[in-house]
């Protein structure tokens, strides 16, 4: 028992990383005009609706790209989707579907104060300013302004964990502000995607990186779990591409995307392969940049965090049986929307210890009554929540992840069955389909796993 002492209602100190200096490049012409119309991709190079692109066979001889793990990055094929969209159970509406921002959105900060500002973060990752910039930062410091500040409450809970998770992998600590445009630091938001958790793994990718997801447990929700996975997947990608704009836009579409993009425009710099990129990954890294900028400056905007209720510091238990909350509540007083706030992992309420140990997080207060009371805890009626049968019925459910499936130039049947493992036969049956016959931009209901 490890006690993490994290303290829920400390203000919000935001680090920095010094370096010498950080260049701000201003175009001398807005060649990266925010019309959509003047930003074509070929039609080959967009990433499909969910983000699954193909990774090439190869990779490109790069100096930077020496890594043990790069051809294994390079050959998955279910790459990290993040698309900056609607979450279905965010509190927020919080970025654009197409990733652009079209026209100027009017700000009431110059250029010079954020030049200035952006260089006097001395950021490790190059931040850059320009138009496409300029619009994600009045999107945060102004029009977003009551959303920030809810943002910046949860800040304090969850970028402490981040930064530890990071420096133990050498990481750069400002990759913290992806998970703000991930899902507002919303542990359990679910994209229509079907990627979930605070870094929006997609089932593939998730257990990939080693995320446990079954019919008991979904790793994606462990905001400590979540965050170890990401920040591999970061380190992995960097060694690839050896920059960090590159290794944050693969996040959203995938390594393979960035590399398309590199290929065809021959440069490997992110404002030189923009017109590229698919669209909804344009506006990533300018996302990531504005909410980085924004953890730093929103007092001067004038944006006050909503610091939300604090459970104090929290502890964790080794648990290697079968645990309900409901036991837990009753027999130790811990109430139960406080054990899924420490715990959204745990999808039905259990921590199925018979299949291996676990980690239950408890508000430090409660733990030494925990452990006084443990035994009693385990057998308050075990025989009713853990029936067999109703137990059963659970795991063959699987998952249980409804998602709905865009379909794209060269799927079939199969190959999509395979992707998400189910059967063909499933698939027609929840779609009603009479045959294989599917076409482009079809939408197909699949339940992950096969079990409905």
């Amino acid at each position: 028992m490890t006690a993490l002492l994290i303290f829920f209602t400390l203000l919000f100190p935001v680090g920095t990383l010094a370096v010498d200096s950080v260049q701000i490049r201003i175009p001398a012409s807005d060649s990266l005009a925010l019309a959509a119309d003047s930003l074509a991709v070929p039609a080959d190079g967009q990433a499909d609706s969910l983000g699954l692109a193909d990774f090439p066979d190869g990779h490109m001889a790069d100096p930077a790209d020496t890594s043990d793990f790069a051809d294994e990055l390079l050959r998955l094929s279910d790459s990290l989707h993040i698309r900056i969209g609607r979450w279905q159970q965010a509190p927020l509406r919080w970025m654009v579907e197409e990733g652009d921002l079209d026209g100027t959105i009017p700000a009431s900060t110059p250029d010079s104060v954020f030049v200035r500002r952006l260089n006097e973060m001395n950021s490790f990752i190059p931040l850059s300013y320009n138009s496409i910039v300029r619009n994600f930062l009045a999107l945060y410091s102004d029009r977003r302004r009551t959303s920030m500040g809810d943002v910046l409450g949860r800040c304090n809970i969850f970028m402490p964990i981040f930064e530890e998770v990071f420096s133990r992998y050498d990481l750069p600590e400002e990759l913290k502000a992806m998970a703000i445009i991930e899902s507002a630091l919303n542990p359990t938001a679910t994209s229509r995607a079907g990627a979930r958790g605070m870094w929006q793994f997609m089932y593939s990718t998730g257990k990939k990186y080693g995320l446990k997801i079954d019919s008991f447990v979904d790793e994606r929700l462990d905001v400590y779990k979540s965050a170890d996975a990401a920040a591999r997947y970061l380190r992995d990608a960097y060694d690839v591409f050896g920059d960090w704009p590159l290794a944050i836009s693969s996040y959203n579409c995938g390594a393979g995307n960035v590399q398309k993009a590199i290929r065809r425009s021959g440069k490997r710099d992110f404002w030189e392969i923009y017109n590229w990129l698919p669209r909804e990954t344009r506006g990533y890294f300018p996302a990531f940049i504005a909410a980085l900028y924004i953890t730093r400056y929103y007092k001067e905007h004038g944006i006050v965090p909503v610091v939300e209720p604090g459970l104090g510091p929290i502890d964790t238990i080794r648990v290697n049986r079968m645990l309900h909350f409901k036991q837990i509540e009753k027999v130790a007083g811990i109430p139960r929307n406080t054990l899924k706030a420490l715990n959204p992992q745990y999808r039905h309420e259990i921590v199925p210890g018979k299949e291996g140990e676990f980690i239950l997080r408890l508000p430090y207060a409660y733990v030494n009554h925990f452990i006084d009371r443990e035994e009693e805890i385990y057998t308050w009626k075990a025989d009713s929540l853990f029936n067999p049968v109703a137990l059963k019925k659970l795991k063959d459910g699987m998952d249980g992840e409804r998602i709905v499936y865009k379909v794209k130039s060269g799927d079939v049947l199969g190959k999509i069955a395979l992707r998400h493992h189910c059967t063909v036969a499933q698939i027609k049956r929840w779609n009603g389909l009479k045959n294989n016959n599917i076409r482009i931009g079809q939408k197909l209901v699949i339940y992950r796993g096969g079990k409905r």
